[in-house]
């Protein structure tokens, strides 16, 4: 294992955030669940290591205030919030598994909670990370009124660890030319999802001083 693997080496603690660790080697779960050297699991690696990236130069950011927060769990959170892709039916983004697109953070945390149990490690933290990045989140009322394929209850992210990489998440996209989004341009694609969604997204570029 190498827990220090996910926070690059050009990357800094910034002096404000208290440093706390969680350790866990994201590259062997993506190797566990991505064997091969695929064009999904490449799609995986890009997206992931921008939103990681994304989330750790927010973080830095000196308009961002003070937060007591896990770095590796933010870096190795933000890689494995997507691992669920794999049993999805997205074939815009190669996805050629069977499931809902829509269900592949809830997906991911039930494969990072069964890789946890196999291998004698507590994968929830980073299973939370994945099944509460969707959107903005999402509430149980939000699953019943849009009849998701989801279990029903709240996915919203709660600790700093889930918002910010939910937050980061939403300035990239897996389709297209993957460059990052201005927040203009995420708030737009958010409005099909309500006012709700959109206030949330607000509530986190507040919460890490984008606003």
């Amino acid at each position: 294992m190498n827990p220090g693997a996910d926070i690059p080496p050009h990357r800094h603690v910034p002096p404000h955030i208290p440093f706390r660790m969680t350790m866990i080697d994201s590259d062997a779960v993506i190797r566990h669940f991505y064997p091969e050297d695929t064009p999904l699991r490449r799609l995986l690696l890009r997206h992931s290591t921008q939103v990681r990236d994304k989330a750790l130069a927010i973080l830095a950011l000196p308009s961002c205030p003070p937060l007591e927060l896990d770095l590796r769990l933010v870096s190795a959170g933000a890689m494995l919030h997507d691992i669920g892709i794999l049993q999805c039916h997205a074939p815009t983004i190669l996805c050629e598994g069977s499931r809902p697109y829509i269900a592949h953070g809830v997906i991911g945390a039930e494969m990072l909670r069964a890789y946890g149990q196999a291998n004698g490690l507590d994968m929830t933290p980073f299973a939370r990370i994945c099944e509460r990045h969707t959107g903005a989140g999402i509430t149980a009322q939000e699953v019943r009124d849009q009849h998701l394929p989801i279990p029903e209850r709240d996915y919203l992210p709660e600790t700093p660890e889930e918002k910010i990489v939910c937050l980061a998440d939403k300035f990239f996209s897996k389709s297209g030319d993957m460059q990052e989004k201005p927040a203009s341009k995420v708030r737009r694609s958010l409005e099909k999802f309500g006012p709700d969604t959109v206030a949330r997204f607000d509530a986190l570029c507040r919460l890490f001083g984008l606003a």
